[in-house]
């Protein structure tokens, strides 16, 4: 795990809890900061002497200040006279409000040789920070620790794991807190519901609550629901309000929308006397994927790798009403399927292309689907469909949880491919055995009896280590036990090893191209002489260009970047710049843009509700496939809402990620922040997805031609209905060649023809995705 920031500058901010954003600040604190690396507690003092510490600007890491690759404790300084006079100009006067901006990883806040507050309060040690998160801290104006129309001495405390570090980002100032910093409209509260035959029918529970002890709360609270297509609202309504500290103001709305498709909810609550105000909007999330019918259907990609005597799993990814019943004509010698669960298992002595028939039945009807074992010296030659825990739960991971999710991937997911269920950091105990072997700590007390759990119920497992000493989270890492932690990992059933950097950083402080090599062609060495098939995953976040030689030293992926996070900055900036990468995809071999950021994460404990908005999740399931890249969900899969299992349960859309010829896509077109990314197929068809990267809702015109879709004979297309009218607001609804059949893949719907150039209704920061093919 790697933070590199700030990762991309955010284009829309989509709110679920919003208090109002930082107010007018009385005093800025910008500039006149010093810094020192290192740790005394010498450090808060307001007496301490700091002339003599470097200065420093906030507002960008301090890797980028003259101390690369610095990780641990460092101190920044502040001196401030802190004047009476802007309690004047507050409409209410209870505290004192310091904003320190985004810090990475941890801090700690010194006012004047006091300690204020640690990691904007959350709970736990300074090293548990959350360098995503603003700084607020408040103090009341009687406080004795505020020296008025005095110097005082901000003291930060910052604690870096690993990858950039300090003051990086984020808002700067000191102020008296307004009306407004009291007021938090909630709208996570309460899920979005629908109802009626069509599901249009929408109720959302919102609460305004009240940080202030001193001050009840009235005003106007007004709702809209707004068309992003013609800007008009499809409803609105104001209603009174009031509310306290303990008395939160509770509104449910109620609407019908007219047509399936995006729509934004904005909030906006004006305060009575102050007449200030208090915004928020989200957008209301719609479901694309179909249902899967009741009859069965099939759902494998068309090769499979294994090599010789490795132990073979493999569950036959099958929808349909059940019982259903399994069977595999051409099933090779060593190979043994059971027929009531469809799980195959057994090993291949030798090498060799075997084409096999799946048959699936129940009492609906039956399906098939041809499958190549290819039993060679490669295995996942199509892209990992799995899920890894640490974008969910991070340290906090447990032998209870991964139970749990493997057992919600069988029930909601491995019916459509989907089988790691992969263990990221934070399993490990804090010492070796007697004999040096890794073992896991007491939230895990049986590994290898974890590994059986999770292979009877056909799905793999993955398990997380380091080159290094220590992992990311402080961990045992494997350093100078490759061979041993190998052999353990392969005799546990280990199916899948992420081989974070971490603290190797430690060990080749200023590592060459052979350097970054190194650790990881010991431990594929390693690997092999276990006899087992790994999966083995690099992640060492782009350094070096580890596309260029990853698949030389036997990696099956590697990530291309830094971590990812839940924000439109950070999906997008990733997603859309990986097309240096892309020619060194192969199968068995892949570019890994990092986990999904989809459904509820939080890095821990507490999770919540993915801050991309519903539109930006289509577009990161959609750039993920284009790509060829292995999807890892990141979410609680005990807890999945019915839109996030329509983004990956849609069978066509993951049909993209798993095709065979395993070719990224690459961007064909571009203008006005509308992008066209085409992937070739191994059918001979191509998957197209159109991008709008802009914030506002559109319908661009883009010719055919331009991109290498035209024929002759150019017509365009609408969607079909079974009554023949158009269905759904974002989406194709237009013109390829006369000679093309086009398919808009989330829908699940073939469009008809009419016109010469495509014209796809895109809201802000969507898509859609489409299977064009010749016709026969």
């Amino acid at each position: 795990m790697l933070k590199i920031v700030p990762f991309f500058p955010s284009l829309l901010l989509s709110l679920s809890i919003f208090s109002l954003s930082l107010s007018a600040q009385d005093i800025s604190i910008r500039d006149g900061w010093k810094f020192k690396t290192g740790d005394q507690p010498t450090y808060a003092s307001s007496t301490l002497r700091d002339s003599d510490w470097a200065p420093i600007h906030i507002g960008a890491p301090w890797e980028t200040q003259g101390y690369k690759g610095y990780d641990g404790f460092a101190w920044y300084r502040l001196h401030i006279v802190i004047p009476s006079s802007i309690k004047d100009k507050a409409f209410l006067k209870e505290k004192l409000r310091f904003d320190l901006g985004k810090i990475d990883d941890g801090d700690e806040f010194y006012l004047n040789g006091f300690l204020i507050g640690r990691n904007a309060g959350v709970p736990g040690p300074i090293q548990n920070g959350n360098w995503e998160q603003q700084r607020t801290y408040t103090l009341p104006l009687t406080d004795g620790r505020i020296h008025w129309d005095n110097d005082n001495v901000i003291a930060i405390r910052v604690y870096d794991r690993d990858g950039d570090g300090g003051m990086y980002d984020g808002e700067y100032g000191i102020s008296i807190m307004d009306v407004t910093d009291y007021i938090t409209l909630n709208t996570t509260a309460d899920e979005f519901h629908f109802s009626g035959t069509t599901g249009r029918g929408c109720s959302k529970k919102i609460v305004l609550q009240s940080s202030s002890e001193k001050y009840d709360f009235t005003g106007k609270l007004n709702i809209r629901v707004i068309d992003p297509f013609t800007g008009t609202a499809v409803y609105k309504q104001t209603i009174g309000a009031d509310f306290a500290h303990n008395r939160p103001f509770e509104f449910t709305f109620k609407t019908t929308l007219p047509e399936s498709g995006p729509y934004r909810v904005d909030y906006n609550f004006e305060e009575g006397r102050s007449k200030k105000t208090v915004t928020a909007s989200e957008e209301v999330p719609y479901i694309l994927t179909p249902a899967a019918p009741a009859t069965p259907h099939i759902n494998s990609p068309e090769v499979y790798g294994v090599r010789p005597g490795a132990a073979f799993l493999y569950k036959i990814p099958a929808t349909g009403e059940k019982p259903m019943t399994y069977a595999v004509t051409g099933l090779p010698a060593g190979l043994t399927l059971d027929k009531q669960t469809g799980i195959i298992t057994g090993t291949l002595s030798k090498k060799g292309n075997y084409p096999v028939q799946f048959t699936v039945k129940n009492k609906l009807g039956s399906a098939t689907r041809r499958l190549t074992i290819v039993c060679g010296d490669k295995m996942a030659l199509t892209p990992a469909l799995g899920w890894n825990s640490w974008n969910c739960w991070a340290l906090s991971v447990s032998d209870e949880k991964i139970k749990a999710s493997a057992a919600a991937m069988v029930s909601l997911l491995a019916d459509y491919g989907w089988s790691y269920i992969n263990i990221d950091d934070g399993w490990e105990a804090e010492k070796r055995d007697d004999k040096g072997e890794i073992v896991p700590n007491n939230k895990f007390p049986d590994m290898k009896a974890l590994c059986d759990h999770v292979h009877g119920l056909g799905l793999k497992i993955g398990i997380y280590s380091s080159p290094g000493p220590r992992t990311c989270g402080g961990y045992l890492g494997s350093y100078q036990h490759e061979e041993q932690d190998a052999a353990t990992y392969a005799r546990w059933g280990i199916d899948y090893l992420k081989y974070d950097w971490c603290s190797y950083g430690q060990i080749a402080l200023k590592p060459t191209l052979d350097d970054m090599k190194k650790p990881y062609i010991l431990m594929r060495q390693a690997l092999d002489k276990t006899g087992r098939d790994i999966l083995y995953s690099l992640c060492q976040y782009g350094m070096g260009d580890v596309w260029k030689w990853g698949g030389e030293i036997g990696a099956n992926s590697w990530r291309t970047t830094g971590d990812i996070t839940d924000t439109w900055g950070s999906m997008a900036g990733i997603g859309f710049h990986q097309d240096k990468a892309a020619p060194y995809t192969a199968p068995g071999n892949f570019n890994d843009p990092d986990m999904l950021v989809v459904g509820k994460v939080g890095w821990g404990p507490s999770l919540h509700n993915s801050r991309l908005t519903p539109d930006e999740q289509y577009t990161h399931i959609s750039l993920w496939c284009l790509l060829s890249a292995p999807l890892l969900i990141g979410c609680d899969m005990s807890h999945m809402d019915k839109f996030t299992l329509g983004l990956l349960t849609n069978s066509e859309v993951l049909a993209v990620d798993q095709d065979a010829l395993t070719r990224p896509a690459g961007k064909v077109w571009e203008k006005d922040g509308i992008e066209v990314w085409v992937k070739e197929l191994k059918d001979g068809s191509k998957a197209v997805g159109v991008f709008n990267r802009t914030e506002q809702a559109t319908t661009p015109t883009i010719p055919f031609s331009s991109i290498g879709l035209s024929g002759p004979g150019q017509t365009g297309f609408t969607r079909q209905s079974a009554g023949g009218s158009n269905q759904g607001r974002a989406g194709a609804r237009s013109p390829v060649s006369g000679q093309l059949s086009v398919r808009d893949l989330w829908r699940q719907q073939d469009l008809a023809a009419s016109g010469s150039a495509l014209t796809p209704r895109l809201p802000a920061h969507g898509c859609v995705l489409l299977r064009v093919r010749k016709k026969a």
